[in-house]
């Protein structure tokens, strides 16, 4: 047997991609067998050529397969036999793709692998790779592989109540060199100018005025969006509707029992239309951020529980009516309205925001996104081979979502790090509201944003016309549920094979086991651990699509136009709670304002966190499914993804639109939570 290229060559190429991992490459020697339809197959192939440095980190190798190794008569490949040996220093191999080129036919056979190519075992592949486990003719590897998996990838609950996470972050889920995040480097790469750095060095030095404030976006970053507009109460309704935390707001069927709404006041801002009719013409919206009371925050700093009402002018507008600070009604703890005093007015605005900007951050960013699926993911790669058609389906929008979380904790979310010294909450208080958080947040209603608009009653277009989250959220979520409808009908096309996949059972009883006995504690999901039907699976996948793309792309990618400019919406505030009307004046709302060393700290993270490092929605970055049902699925994505993005870009380029909202542009919205 010699090397291939050695030989008078046959009509067969095989290509042999390496992936890009750490270590991917190797200097093992490498063999396969080709088999056709009918079974016969070729020699035993060596895949090496003489004075090559075959198998390198990212390469795609070719080698035509000699004539004579080929039997006369062979047919259509439908598998591939592969093995390696442990020779070499470095004879570890990650194989991504082999696919076999017939030159003849022009026809290309498929071997996905994705995955690590032990020694001395023998690897059996069909066409496409994408097999149910009741039907693998090679089990024994597949049940190793995953007990392999299942040691590295292991759950972690790194504070009471907070969602599972992985223990230990497995080599694989690092970086690769083409994609790497470090917010220190970035930092200084941001901080140039030597005047940035003096009032980066000027720890606790407060704001002289708002052009020594508006100065600082002159030597580096662009004016955020939100100084342009941020004591303007239209932009402040619009927030709630096109913000980074625009899945608050709720229809209000009743005042609530504990905010002391004088409804003289709140008459007149409603042009002489008395509250309890605006409420049954469901012209009244709220927020009610009672979960954040008593909530204990970094060096006790103070902060709101607040309940906010807002209202639909006559023209349309989406407008605040009143904001009550607190939970519990006081002398101290007054109704402020927009016709109070300005700047009192300003206050309670910036308060209110502050608390939404802590809910942000905590449960509706880093919660239920971040964290929430890197549960899912871990527990995907616990249980679903890498062979398996719902992996497949998955991993793309896995990419690293476990590296950036590691990554944030390290350089973020730690004890005197970036949330504790740009934040209210802090990293304690915020890991104690994730908590609050989890408990109530179900699959099967909050990633779904048509389930979780009509939960708060706002998916009526007649009641709410203007909430462009609502309308591109739920035009993307459903592309991608008619992407995953295919595919899952396609693999399951009777009911028996969903009962025969003990990996699609085991994956998705762990995905809802109690995180006290091993789980991950996802509430909601269809059949609480059992599927039986397509549409249960259907659904589960789409939700976990979404949360890893569109819900991570609203809270994210419009953080430096919400938080740079810190009163528009402040993650920090210096001063106290207000508790009367009277008295304030533009200075006492500028000595609110965070110091300069925290505002720029959240200029620069903002920043980074707003940039996006991986392909769009639809255009992966690694292909996992190549059977033509998927490929022609993923193409039908693409493309209905081009017109929903084609419309958001005409509603946005027309005059009638009050503020733009691209976040949610599927040319913005990446395919994992990268960053």
């Amino acid at each position: 047997m010699g090397n291939i290229g050695s030989l008078p060559n046959s009509h067969l190429v095989i290509h042999v991609k390496t992936g890009d991992r750490k270590g991917a490459g190797t200097d093992a020697t490498i063999k396969c067998k080709l088999y056709d339809t009918a079974g016969v197959f070729t020699d035993e192939l060596k895949l090496a050529r003489f004075w090559h440095n075959d198998h390198e980190r990212g390469q795609v190798m070719e080698f035509a397969v000699p004539g004579s190794f080929v039997p006369v008569g062979f047919g259509e490949v439908a598998k591939l036999e592969l093995w390696r040996d442990a020779f070499g220093f470095g004879d570890s191999w990650y194989l991504d793709l082999i696919y076999v080129e017939d030159t003849n036919t022009g026809k290309k056979y498929y071997f996905p692998a994705q995955r690590w190519i032990k020694a001395n075992t023998r690897y059996v592949m069909k066409h496409y790779d994408t097999c149910l486990p009741q039907f693998d003719e090679e089990p024994r590897n597949r049940r190793l592989e995953l007990e392999h998996k299942k040691s590295v990838y292991r759950y972690a609950i790194n504070s009471p109540g907070m969602p599972a996470q992985v223990e230990r972050l497995p080599e694989d889920e690092t970086f690769s060199d083409s994609y790497k995040w470090d917010i220190v480097s970035n930092k200084i790469k941001f901080i140039k100018d030597r005047k940035l750095i003096s009032v980066s060095s000027g720890v606790l030095a407060q704001w002289e005025s708002w052009e020594d404030l508006r100065r600082l976006y002159k030597y580096s970053m662009d004016m955020p969006l939100g100084a342009k507009h941020w004591n303007n109460d239209l932009w402040f309704g619009t927030q709630r509707l096109q913000g980074c935390n625009p899945v608050l707001i709720r229809l209000c069927k009743q005042i609530p029992n504990n905010l002391t709404l004088d409804l003289k006041r709140a008459e007149a801002i409603l042009d002489g239309t008395p509250v309890s009719e605006a409420v049954a013409q469901s012209r009244i919206f709220i927020v009610d951020l009672k979960i954040l009371d008593n909530l204990a925050c970094k060096d006790n700093r103070p902060l709101c529980a607040p309940i906010a009402l807002f209202h639909l002018d006559r023209k349309g507008n989406f407008l605040p009516l009143a904001i009550q600070l607190k939970q519990h009604p006081s002398p101290t703890n007054p109704v402020f309205y927009p016709t109070d005093n300005p700047y009192a007015w300003l206050l309670a605005k910036m308060w209110y925001n502050n608390a939404d900007a802590t809910f942000h951050q905590s449960c509706t960013h880093l919660g239920f996104t971040h964290l929430m699926m890197e549960g899912v993911a871990v527990c995907s790669h616990r249980n679903l081979s890498p062979s398996h058609p719902i992996f497949k389906l998955l991993a793309p929008h896995f990419l690293f979502l476990l590296a950036i979380n590691t990554r944030g904790l390290q350089k973020l979310i730690n004890p005197g790090g970036w949330v504790d010294k740009t934040t209210t909450v802090g990293c304690s208080g915020m890991f104690q509201l994730i908590a609050r958080g989890v408990l109530q947040w179900r699959l099967d209603r909050d990633a779904i944003p048509a389930k979780d608009c009509a939960h708060r009653g706002v998916i009526d277009k007649t009641v709410l016309p203007y909430y462009p989250y609502r309308d591109d959220a739920i035009a993307i979520f459903e592309a991608i549920q008619d992407y995953v409808t295919v595919i899952v009908k396609d693999v399951y096309d009777t009911t028996e094979k969903i009962a025969n996949d003990w990996e699609l059972q085991q994956w998705v009883a762990e995905l809802a086991k109690d995180k006290d006995v091993g789980g991950v504690g996802i509430v909601g999901i269809p059949g609480n651990g059992n599927f039986t039907s397509p549409e249960q699976i259907i659904t589960t996948l789409a939700a976990i699509i979404s949360s890893c793309s569109v819900a991570h792309a609203a809270a994210n990618f419009n953080q430096y136009d919400e938080y740079a400019f810190p009163p528009n919406y402040p993650a920090f505030l210096s001063g106290e709670i207000p508790t009367q009307k009277e008295g304030y004046t533009d200075r006492d709302v500028l000595l609110q304002l965070p110091p300069k060393s925290v505002t720029l700290d959240t200029m620069v993270v903002t920043r980074l966190l707003s940039s996006k490092g991986t392909n769009s929605l639809g255009d992966f970055e690694v292909q996992y499914l190549y059977d033509p049902i998927s490929v022609e699925a993923a193409k039908k994505l693409r493309q209905r993804l081009i017109v929903i993005s084609k419309s958001i870009r005409e509603r946005n380029a027309q005059s009638t639109t009050k503020f733009p909202y691209p976040w949610l542009d599927p040319e913005i919205v990446p395919n994992s939570i990268s960053i």
